[in-house]
């Protein structure tokens, strides 16, 4: 039987003969699990992932930062690309850079962290993918906030600080992008997705099927369901705590990550359960360009909560998982299905982990925007944990408070950072 990177290409060849506009790309197995997401919200949302960057007031013009984007937007192919459904089939339809800056009003005594939270959960799912919204302190005139926010369908976590820096130079440049360049990379974009698409294919085998099934035997999904009343008014859509940790020994191996999300997800859903948590893994497949987009595949770790392995086994199975990595996110599921009918595909939790030295700052006309978080946002999965690694460890869990209650999410933020103490003790 066909893989189902292979079913996904057939498709996409159907629906593209005879096209010589290339006007519709194919999309990788990672852009396909976004897809798939938006496709089960009832509002048809999509992921967002937003960078904020707070600024003195007045030092962000409005009109040059639209135009920079518009550059930016017109260099890279993804960045001017929407996700959308042809016949059934996953594509993105390349369009024009119609990038806007947009300056939300502020309601009464509202701050501008307020202003970008109520902007952003406004998305329009039908709007352009890279948007930016500013929100201006004129009642203090301390610091203004930038949001640049991306469709995650169109960019991954490496994609980030390369729109942050290039952002910044189209500032200051002012250059106009000629059409030769916006066609080499439009040809770059789609020769790295096919690449990607045939490792893919390359890693979807009966042997890689059997693999996952076995792995994920055990696995079911215990977030509890969203509470009927969902979230009391006049509160915040998620919590969120964090905490930062020494790295005396430099960063936490990864498989060490993993436990301690283990340890989180065990007091949030007990002990004595094997967890789906999901992981971004991957890059850019060998000999594509660098390009702008959604490469990263979500790699499914089974965590067994209770007191779990020891790290080293935890290591060793991490490993092993890591050989079978491109098998895209649809596959492995279809495969875990396939062995019973135990896990629908759901995630419990998510880790992200990031490198601090990879994310410059956002530099507008000299000036460095500080990265600031806006808590409060809705998240997609029921709890995330994001480790950024360097001089120190900066942990931060999210949580949804229409799954979770803040007492429980708190007590699994202790579990998660008390994993980590024996690696980096907590300071203070």
């Amino acid at each position: 039987m066909p893989s189902i990177t292979s079913q996904y290409l057939a498709r996409y060849r159907r629906i593209t003969a005879g096209d010589g506009s290339s006007a519709l790309l194919p999309v990788t197995g990672a852009q396909r699990r976004f897809a798939l997401v938006r496709s089960l919200d009832p509002a048809g949302r999509p992921d967002v992932v937003p960078m904020f960057f707070a600024f003195p007031h007045g030092t962000v013009d409005p009109d040059r930062l639209q135009a920079a984007a518009r550059r930016l937007a017109a260099r890279h192919t993804a960045l001017r690309s929407r996700p959308t459904v042809v016949r059934g089939t996953p594509v993105l339809h390349v369009g024009e850079p119609d990038i806007r800056v947009t300056r939300p009003a502020p309601a009464p005594g509202e701050r501008p962290a307020d202003t970008l939270r109520r902007a952003l959960a406004s998305w329009d799912p039908q709007g352009p993918p890279l948007r930016l919204f500013l929100a201006r302190d004129d009642e203090h005139r301390t610091e203004d906030l930038l949001a640049v926010a991306l469709d995650h369908a169109v960019c991954d976590g490496r994609s980030l600080a390369r729109i942050a820096e290039e952002l910044g130079a189209a500032y200051a440049a002012e250059s106009l992008v000629a059409p030769e360049e916006t066609e080499a990379e439009l040809a770059a974009y789609r020769e790295a997705v096919l690449l990607q698409l045939a490792a893919e294919e390359r890693a979807d085998t009966p042997e890689a099927a059997a693999y996952w099934a076995d792995r994920l035997r055990s696995v079911r999904t215990y977030a509890p369901v969203p509470r009927p009343e969902g979230v009391p008014a006049g509160t915040l859509p998620s919590g969120s705590a964090e905490a930062r940790l020494p790295a005396h020994d430099g960063p936490v191996p990864f498989p060490g990550l993993l436990d301690a999300c283990r340890a989180a997800a065990g007091a949030l859903y007990g002990p004595d359960r094997v967890v789906p948590l999901g992981y971004p893994w991957g890059g850019r497949p060998a000999g594509a360009q660098p390009v702008v987009g959604c490469f990263l595949n979500t790699v499914v770790f089974p965590a067994a909560t209770g007191h779990g392995p020891a790290p080293e086994v935890t290591a060793d199975a991490w490993w092993d998982d890591l050989d079978r990595a491109d098998m895209p996110f649809d596959a492995v599921v279809a495969a875990a299905r396939s062995a019973g009918p135990g896990w629908n595909g759901a995630l419990d939790g998510l880790l992200t982990v990031d490198d601090d030295s990879r994310r410059p700052p956002l530099v507008l006309a000299g000036v460095a925007g500080r990265e600031v978080h806006i808590d409060g946002r809705p998240v997609r999965g029921p709890f995330a944990v994001s480790v950024t690694q360097g001089a120190e460890i900066r942990l931060r869990m999210v949580w949804d408070r229409a799954v979770l209650d803040d007492t429980t999410a708190h007590r699994a933020f202790d579990a998660l950072a008390h994993a980590l103490r024996p690696v980096a003790p907590a300071v203070g």
